[in-house]
């Protein structure tokens, strides 16, 4: 692979206009209505950061991404789109790809843990009011502090079970203890266990430098989720992808600005993620946006409309893809001003007019120079991409993932010893308390013995199982991988 270009051509008028490597960690946006063509852009970039050796990650909402495998020029579209831009000769090519599926069917299996999700992504994945929230949050505590290893949900349900049944014992440390919210907690448990959202904790969890690889010939991998079914529970798709983040936020060490990202992460239905969320997470979610690009992670929003997302989140997007919009109606008219004054202005372009003319494939981009100054918004054809735009073909995602260099490692499942085996095996042990006369001292309860066993046992957990003092991060998951 040859050393890093100076700028990756996204897209072109009688000039290349590309993003500048050493800026891809400022972030970017890709937007435009349906069928206008961002998918294809969101194609080229990535192509264009694996061939420098940067790592992706991208969900295939629609199904449609899995050809970046292939060599691509089937299409006469894209042979037409090159002849247009001058680069009749561009090479096709194929590109490095690991598929994923939360599921399992499409890719290799995609996990987390209960503890490492966290409280406070976990009660949002489950839809629990604030009462609920600060339940949740206490149990966790409880877990923590006794040593007790939520790897997936049956430990949570064993947990939640548990503290319900001994909540006297538990509300002078923590707090008074709902019987009301532990059932409702109980029952989004359920809810999630049938829309197959058990299938997504337990163990191997993910190792995420198992997505920061490059090839042989240095090219980064780009990580393909199979979003299509996991897209039927937006809340759990847009949680999980935002977990993923998190992750990435609390493993890697600070880098300022290196020379190009080490990893990107592409965050397709963006809006997804600010739908109906409180406050101190919305602020969360800003704050690791806003601190992640010293990781060196470039974070690309994919959206209908710029104003999907929070002024806030917006304001750190320094690199910009913008398709059409529509405006049928005077909402919709207003949306796109207010869409086009997110750009830098350009005297010799109308942005708003711009915005409702933009044909498919054309967009207006605005990338970072080499200073970090937003360009001026310019009207261009973007690039065709190199891969095949037909979907693979069963067959050939098969091979893509049996050869695979994770072939089989997060195939086969753990089920190691935690918080459910440790309580069920505390509640067979627990024998009736026998008669005592009174003598002015009260006999030890069952709940108050088995919480003396779970402390016994927590010390010997946090020596040799957990490994040591469990933390947790800025969205709640736990930092540093405490669980290894």
């Amino acid at each position: 692979m040859a050393g890093t270009p100076e700028s990756l051509c996204i897209a072109k008028t009688d000039h290349e206009i590309g993003i500048v490597p050493r800026m891809a960690n400022r972030h970017g946006l890709i937007a435009g209505a349906t069928g206008t063509g961002k998918t294809v852009s969101l194609r080229v970039v990535a192509e264009q950061f694996s061939a420098i050796g940067v790592p992706v990650f991208m969900a295939d909402i629609k199904g449609d991404l899995s050809g970046m495998a292939m060599p691509g020029g089937e299409s006469p579209k894209v042979r037409e789109r090159a002849a247009q831009l001058g680069m009749a000769d561009m090479g096709f090519e194929g590109f490095p790809v690991v598929f994923w599926d939360v599921f399992g069917a499409k890719g290799h299996p995609l996990r987390t843990t209960v503890s490492e999700m966290g409280p406070l992504l976990l009660g949002r994945i489950l839809n629990l009011n604030d009462i609920q929230s600060s339940l949740l949050s206490m149990i966790f505590k409880i877990a923590d502090d006794n040593g007790l290893l939520l790897l997936d949900l049956k430990d949570l349900r064993s947990m939640v079970k548990f503290v319900g049944e001994q909540a006297d014992q538990f509300k002078n440390e923590y707090g008074n203890i709902s019987t009301a919210s532990t059932g409702a907690i109980q029952r989004s448990l359920l809810a999630l266990e049938e829309q197959g959202g058990d299938l997504l904790f337990g163990e191997p969890a993910l190792n995420l430098q198992d997505m920061m690889q490059t090839d042989g010939k240095g090219r980064g991998m780009i990580n393909i989720l199979a979003a299509d079914r996991l897209m039927q529970s937006p809340k759990l798709y847009a949680t999980f992808l935002l977990w993923m983040l998190s992750e990435l936020f609390e493993q890697l060490p600070e880098l300022g600005d290196p020379p190009k990202p080490v990893f990107t992460f592409f965050f397709d239905e963006a809006h997804l993620l600010f739908e109906d969320i409180p406050q101190a997470l919305a602020e969360k979610i800003e704050q690791v946006v806003r601190l992640i690009r010293s990781k060196g992670v470039g974070v690309y929003f994919i959206t209908q409309n710029p104003l999907d997302l929070p002024e806030d989140v917006l304001g750190q997007l320094g690199n910009r893809v913008q398709h059409a919009l529509r405006a049928f109606t005077p909402k919709e008219q207003k949306a796109v001003k207010a869409a086009a004054e997110t750009f830098r202005a350009n005297p010799d372009l109308d942005i708003t007019k711009a915005i409702m003319e933009l044909g498919v494939g054309e967009a207006l981009v605005s990338f970072l120079d080499a200073k970090g100054i937003p360009g001026m918004a310019e009207r261009a054809l973007v690039c065709p991409p190199r891969s095949r735009l037909l979907p693979l073909t069963d067959a050939e995602r098969l091979s893509v993932v049996s050869s695979s260099v994770l072939a089989g490692h997060y195939e086969r499942v753990v089920d190691r010893e935690s918080a459910y085996e440790k309580l069920k095996e505390k509640a067979a042990q627990a024998v009736p308390a026998p008669e005592v006369p009174r003598t002015g001292r009260e006999p030890v309860s069952e709940g108050t013995k088995m919480l003396q066993a779970m402390a016994k046992s927590a010390a010997h957990a946090i020596g040799s199982q957990v490994g040591r003092q469990i933390i947790r991060g800025v969205l709640g998951s736990i930092f540093g991988k405490s669980r290894r």
